[in-house]
Order: structure tokens, then C-alpha cells, then sequence
């Protein structure tokens, strides 16, 4: 706004607007964008107001104005800090018109006619600025929408991507134990193999050893040589040592059969494939499943203590939950090749689950610890890890209302506590 100065007696502010009704003025910038809109003297006290305080983020502007070349008052309008473009433009356009009304009243002051000509003519002028004020309130909507929409596209595109690296991560978990659980089936299907070559060369044997008991059944009788030769056959073919391994072969086979389907089954089972809505979980059910499915990770000579209380069920979708376990207890195991001493333990408080896993690797150094869970971060070499596992943990515990918090110490390890709201409870109710 430009400065004009306005020439004439030397009247006050309040003088000067006294016989002016500035209350369709004031309202057409409520109605265009304010909450509040007064016009104030040099002492801040208030000579004209429509609206009223407002409790939000507010954004606001203070127009002066001038008489005689100097500051006379201050016209001051309150809004939406969201609107502050619209406030502004409203401000220019107030301080306009009242511009136009203060030299008109202060050169009019002493004649009654030209007054009233000045008057009719600035409310000429306001109904044009009230119609100004409309076209512009409708031209703010339209933005408004626009930009609501363009809030709501980015909004689904940040949640289709979060979904996207929630599959990345679960298919980097996956090709990761792909190697370990191909050793741990390859172990039991190895001697299965091996079992079943010895058994079919047994069978053979007993095949040889049969016919040959056929064939002199089939005689009137067994001679003396006949029953040599077959004392001598049976001893050739070590049937008295085959008899018995039978039966070992057997029962370590059926072992090896039953440990690959344990195996298969708790794959499956952390993976949750059949499951892929939410429904009530044993949390210390799915960390034992997690466990097992990463036994190839654990050290020969990693010690393990669990500390399970008595927990609630807890609802969620299963294999997000899993997938949390697999990442911090994975983290935990890679910490310390030799001596790793790992506790798990699970406890109920008064309206949360927690869950603590304490390692004593040599622990988080304190210039990184505010960045783990910063997605694509990551302290290992290249190609062994993407950056994403705490990351990922970190945004599902947080989909549940809950939270992950680190304790570290450079030398002494690290905890990583997960904690979990329970739901509130009304009239015996669960409220989820």
C-alpha cells in the first residue's frame, strides 16, 4: 500500500470515522477470508471490530494509516494462517477503500452536502471492493480445492510407497533365509537320500537271500549242503548287521521327514501366507517361530534367555509382527559372531505390551543412534544389508499406535524395546 498522505484539519482518527458506518466493510472481509477485523488508534484501542479472537493457528496482519503524514491507526486483520495470501489481499484492498473514506470525511468535515456526495459515493465504491472480495473468495476456493486434492494424491502416493518397501523388505528377508533354510533342509534330506540308497541295496539283499530260500523250498527237502550254503549266503550278505541298521535307517529317516516339515512349517507359518488379514496373535508364539526360522543365524555358542510373562493377545496382522521380530532379533544375532548372549523378554504393563531384546554387542555409537531408523541406513558392508529392516519395523509399530525405543552404550550392547498399546476397555469391551 502506498503512503498518501491525507491534508486537512487536525482531526483525530476517531473523528474522522465517527459519522461512518464501517461495519459492510469490516463483514466483507469476514466473509471473504478473516476472522477478526478492527481498525485501532496510534493507543491500540480498538474504534471499529467485527469477529473475535480465534483459538488456532492464526495468521496476522497490521495495515497503517495515515493523517496528515502521520500514523493515525492501524488497520489489523486476524485469520486462518492457511488464508494469509487472501488476507493479505484483503488488507491492500481494506486499506483501499478506507483510504478513500478518510480524505473524503476529513476534506468534507466542514460542509454537510459534500459529505453526504463523498458517502454515497465511497459506498459505490464499497460494493464494487465487496464484489471484488467475492470474485476473489471464489478464485481462493478453487484453489483451495485444487490444492486439497493435490494433498490427498501425495498422500496415496506416500502410502502406496510405504507399501512398496514393506514388500521390499518382506522379499530381502525371504532371499536372506533363503540360504540358511536351504542348509537346514539340505542336512536331514541329505542322510534321507543316503538312508534310502543303503535300504534299497538291503532290499536287494534280502530279494537275493529269498529267492534263494524259494528255490530250495521248492526241493523235497533241504540237504546238509543246502543248509550250508544258505548259513554261508546269509553270512555274505551281512544280513545279522542289515536287520537291525533297517530299523535305524528307518527311525532317522522318519526324524530327518519330520524336521523338514518343522522346517517348512515354521516358514509358513512366519510368513503368514494364509493369513492376510488382521486377527488376535500369541506375541510369544511368533517370536519362538522367528527363532526357528532363523537358526542358521544363531552362533554355535550364543546363549538365549527368554523372560516370557503372561501377556495378553495382541491384534494385528500377523505377518507384520514377524516381520518386526525378524529384523531387530536378525540385528541382535549379527551383533557378535562369538559369546553373543541374547535376552527376550515379554511382560504385560498397566495398558501396553513390552517387549525387550538385549544384546551385548558392542552396542550403537551415539553420533549414528538417531538415524537407524532412517530408511536406506545401514552400518554394513555393501550388498549385506538394505537399510530398511529397522526402518520397516520402526513404521509397522507405529501403524499400531506403538513405538520402538533404543538403549545403547558404545561396548556394553543394546536393547531394542518394542512397545505395543493394548485396547481400551469399556463395560468389559475391548474398544480397538
Amino acid at each position: 500500500m502506498k503512503n498518501d498522505y491525507i491534508t486537512g484539519a487536525d482531526k483525530s482518527l476517531k473523528e474522522v470515522i465517527k459519522d461512518v458506518n464501517l461495519m459492510p466493510l469490516l463483514k466483507s472481509a469476514v466473509t471473504a477470508c478473516a476472522s477478526d477485523v478492527m481498525v485501532e488508534d496510534t493507543e491500540g484501542k480498538i474504534l471499529c471490530r467485527h469477529g473475535g479472537p480465534v483459538k488456532e493457528a492464526v495468521f496476522t496482519i497490521k495495515q497503517p494509516m495515515y493523517l496528515e503524514g502521520e500514523v493515525a491507526g492501524h488497520i489489523v486483520i486476524t485469520g486462518d494462517y492457511e488464508k494469509k495470501t487472501r488476507i493479505r489481499a484483503t488488507a491492500e484492498l481494506l486499506s483501499e477503500v478506507l483510504k478513500i473514506i478518510l480524505q473524503s470525511n476529513l476534506k468534507t468535515i466542514p460542509a454537510t452536502d459534500t459529505h453526504k456526495t463523498v458517502v454515497n459515493r465511497s459506498y459505490e465504491e464499497l460494493l464494487e471492493t465487496n464484489r471484488q472480495l467475492k470474485l476473489s473468495e471464489v478464485r481462493h476456493r478453487e484453489l483451495a480445492n485444487t490444492l486439497e486434492k493435490e494433498v490427498q494424491y501425495r498422500k496415496d502416493e506416500l502410502k502406496h510407497a510405504h507399501a512398496k518397501l514393506l514388500h521390499q523388505e518382506k522379499i530381502a528377508s525371504i532371499g536372506q533365509l533363503a540360504a540358511g533354510i536351504a542348509h537346514e533342509i539340505n542336512n536331514p534330506l541329505g542322510f534321507i537320500s543316503s538312508n534310502i540308497n543303503t535300504l534299497k541295496q538291503y532290499v536287494s539283499k534280502f530279494r537275493e537271500m529269498l529267492l534263494f530260500y524259494r528255490s530250495a523250498f521248492e526241493k523235497e527237502g533241504l540237504s546238509s549242503e543246502d543248509r550250508e550254503a544258505s548259513k554261508q549266503k546269509w553270512k555274505n550278505l551281512k544280513l545279522d548287521f542289515i536287520f537291525p541298521d533297517v530299523e535305524d535307517l528307518v527311525r532317522e529317516s522318519l526324524a530327518g521327514a519330520e524336521r523338514v516339515k518343522k522346517i517348512v512349517s515354521d516358514l509358513k507359518g512366519f510368513s503368514h501366507i494364509d493369513e492376510a488379514n488382521e486377527a488376535d496373535i500369541d506375541i510369544k508364539s511368533e517370536i519362538e517361530r522367528t527363532l526357528n526360522v532363523l537358526t542358521h543365524e544363531i552362533p554355535e555358542d550364543a546363549e538365549i534367555v527368554r523372560d516370557y510373562q503372561d501377556i495378553p493377545a495382541f491384534f494385528c496382522n500377523p505377518a507384520h509382527i514377524c516381520q518386526v521380530f525378524f529384523n531387530i532379533i536378525l540385528n541382535a544375532l549379527q551383533a557378535k559372531k562369538e559369546g553373543l548372549k541374547l535376552i527376550i523378554a515379554a511382560r504385560c504393563l498397566s495398558n501396553l505390551i513390552r517387549i525387550d531384546f538385549s544384546d551385548n554387542g558392542p552396542g550403537i555409537p551415539e553420533n549414528i543412534r538417531n538415524r537407524i531408523f532412517d530408511p536406506f541406513f545401514t552400518t554394513k558392508e555393501v550388498g549385506t544389508g538394505t537399510g530398511m529392516g529397522l526402518n520397516v519395523a520402526y513404521e509397522i509399530i507405529n501403524s499400531y499406535g506403538g513405538a520402538i525405543e533404543v538403549e545403547s552404550e558404545a561396548g556394553k550392547g543394546a536393547t531394542f524395546s518394542i512397545l505395543l498399546p493394548l485396547p481400551q476397555k469399556v463395560d468389559d469391551v475391548s474398544v480397538r
